[in-house]
């Protein structure tokens, strides 16, 4: 990285970006894009729907009118960095698919600072509406074949990792709205939250450059542990909660464990900690140990039984 003067420089927010004074956005991670392909050894296929704004994935397929759960997956990032389309992703996804069975769309949406908060909520919204929409309809030339044809809709969930679990919490308050905004026949029975990017009660200098319209450290969307009224009608039956004893999060998950138990909220929420790791491990590390165990604990939340 090229030395710049400091007096050239904006805003400072490592591990995700610089802004200069003329505008100019350098990114201290820069995803490496790969295409979506078909793997010979797994039987999985991926390609790239709705305008690119998610990757699909199809897990081999067995038998003729195979119907398989849905993941919804939202990447995380800070809200700034990270792709549906990177390397990492990819490959985990495709790991998911693999080993779950399940039929999976990676949402992809525009980042901050270019794009601020609310925008990564709105495109992820947008995603699930468009898959919603293969439910009822049924002309193959607007719909998208693999949806229509391979998936249960009776059984969707919702999972991401970091700022992507963030999303994820925001995406399942939309959908327990009161007018059944995504329709009765799609039912999101689930959501997975991975090492939770959320606020709490102390100003937050990050969150306030990429989010400047929030409501303040109230917000629902960055302190959701505070709307006890949100939480308790939240429509899934089930909540997997994952920490790392190292992440500088984990307090926040914790808080946000505590508060869905107390909301009255009538699902079953489970909260797994791994010991010894920090943010995203599973993600830096995907062929260590431990993130092996934690893998098989979202393969078997995706396979039980509801």
């Amino acid at each position: 990285m090229v030395s710049t003067p400091a007096d050239e420089i904006a805003h400072d927010f490592p591990p995700f970006f610089r802004v200069y004074k003329d505008g100019r956005v350098e990114r201290f991670h820069n995803y490496v894009y790969v295409l979506p392909s078909d793997d010979p050894n797994t039987g999985v296929r991926s390609k790239d729907v709705n305008n690119n704004s998610a990757r699909l994935y199809l897990p081999k397929i067995t038998e003729n009118n195979q119907k398989f759960p849905l993941l919804i997956y939202i990447h995380g990032g800070g809200f700034s960095i990270e792709s549906a389309f990177s390397t990492g992703h990819d490959k985990y996804l495709h790991s998911i698919v693999t080993k779950a069975n399940v039929v999976a769309i990676s949402v992809d949406y525009r980042l901050a600072p270019e794009h601020p908060l609310p925008i990564c909520y709105d495109d992820s919204w947008a995603v699930i509406k468009w898959a919603a929409l293969h439910v009822e309809m049924s002309d193959h030339l607007i719909t998208e074949p693999w949806l229509k044809d391979h998936v249960d809709f009776s059984r969707v969930f919702l999972a991401g990792d970091s700022a992507g679990a963030n999303i994820v919490h925001d995406m399942m308050v939309r959908a327990s709205a009161s007018e059944k905004p995504l329709g009765d026949g799609f039912k999101i029975v689930g959501m997975a939250l991975i090492h939770l990017f959320f606020g709490n009660d102390e100003p937050d200098e990050y969150c306030s450059f990429v989010f400047p319209g929030c409501t303040g450290l109230d917000d629902p969307r960055l302190n959701p542990a505070l709307h006890f009224r949100l939480l308790s009608s939240l429509i899934c039956l089930k909540i997997l909660i994952f920490t790392a004893e190292k992440d500088v999060m984990r307090g926040r998950s914790l808080a946000y464990y505590d508060a869905l138990k107390k909301s009255g909220w009538k699902g079953e929420v489970e909260i797994m900690e791994t010991q010894g790791e920090d943010h995203v491990f599973h993600l830096l590390e995907p062929t260590c140990e431990k993130a092996g165990v934690l893998m098989k604990r979202l393969v078997d939340f995706f396979n039980e039984k509801i």
